[in-house]
């Protein structure tokens, strides 16, 4: 991504974490992390708390290395979720949002097919434009969503969409602990973006 949408999603990182910092169960209950996937894969943010995180200047590139970056993603979650065992309860299964606007430029199908296999959150891939193959985006995960016009209004419903999608998550987490194995569920998405069947 370049232009309006890089600025687009910057924005719309900072509204998501103002508007979470506003639900005392997200304050409570909801980590923020950013991974980026460009040329090559990178986490500028770790795995953190609202109340420490800090919305990255998020800078585009040229190419689309999804398959590094499905990878990279796999590894910060066995390293930075907590996973249930006999003597702790784990974090809840994270929730994952994967926007590209890009068709892969890397070896992608391997990591792909690891991630439908492992199932390590609950993914919802988003294609951003009408470039992008959804059939990509499914050979990663069932919930597949396009956002067809990336003009910041966009943009800005989308990210008051994941806001809203981690608020409900939050809650449920709180009624229900951690650890959660079964899948969310999640609000209806605003008309800008449809649902791929």
């Amino acid at each position: 991504m370049a232009g309006d949408p890089i600025e687009s999603v910057k924005s719309g990182i900072r509204t998501l974490h103002s508007e979470l910092m506003g639900d005392p169960s997200a304050v409570e209950s909801a980590y923020l992390s950013v991974i980026t996937f460009d040329s090559s894969a990178r986490q500028v943010v770790p795995l953190t708390e609202l109340q420490q995180f800090v919305p990255p200047d998020l800078t585009p590139g040229g190419t689309t290395a999804l398959g590094e970056g499905l990878r990279t993603l796999m590894n910060c979650i066995d390293t930075e979720v907590r996973k249930t065992t006999g003597e702790q309860k784990g974090d809840w299964k994270p929730l994952i949002f994967l926007l590209t606007d890009g068709n892969p430029t890397d070896n992608w199908q391997q990591a792909a097919d690891e991630m439908k296999t492992k199932r390590p959150g609950n993914v919802i891939a988003v294609a951003c434009g009408e470039a992008m193959d959804t059939n990509v985006l499914k050979s990663i995960t069932e919930t597949v969503l396009v956002m067809k016009n990336v003009s910041p209004n966009d943009f800005s419903a989308f990210f008051k969409w994941v806001s809203a999608s981690i608020q409900q998550t939050s809650a449920k987490c709180g009624a229900q602990g951690s650890g959660g194995p079964s899948p969310v569920t999640l609000p209806p998405p605003p008309p800008q973006i449809t649902i791929v069947p």
